[in-house]
Formats: structure tokens, sequence, C-alpha cells
């Protein structure tokens, strides 16, 4: 399994994990994630994604919509390398 990979799925358990705590509070925005941790909350994905960019040198991060159902998001629905 590649690191990529690695982190969707470490983040995906602990996002689902906190989801009704999430839901309450940040309904609709963007979580930043590496590590199983959610680094910032984002108004679209665009802003998201260019704060991982930012962030972290080597691109590896994932996205999560706060939502009730998982969206597919395409690109931003994985990892980035």
């Amino acid at each position: 399994m590649s690191e990529k990979d690695s982190q969707v799925d470490i983040n995906y358990q602990a996002f689902q994990k906190r989801l009704p705590e999430l839901l309450v509070l940040h309904r609709g925005k963007f979580a930043l994630m590496r590590n199983g941790e959610i680094i910032e909350f984002f108004d679209t994905a665009r802003d998201c994604y260019i704060a991982g960019q930012k962030i972290f040198d080597d691109g590896v991060f994932s996205i999560q919509e706060v939502v009730e159902t998982p969206i597919d998001l395409g690109y931003f629905s994985y990892a980035m390398s």
C-alpha cells in the first residue's frame, strides 16, 4: 500500500469516528487531514487543497467534506501526492 493510499484510509476512518460531532460544528465545510488528524476546516475544496499544498511539502494529505452521506469528490477524495 502506498503512502497516499494509507493516508486516505487512516484519515477516512478517523473522520468517520468524529462525524457526528463534526456535523454539529462544521457541516458543509471541508476538512484538511493528515495522519488521522484534522488540520483545519475550509469553506471550499479548492481552498482546502491550496492550503494542503502549502502546508505539506510532500503533498500527502486528504480532504473530506463534512456531510452525512459520503460524496465522491473525484480528485479531492484521495490523498494528494
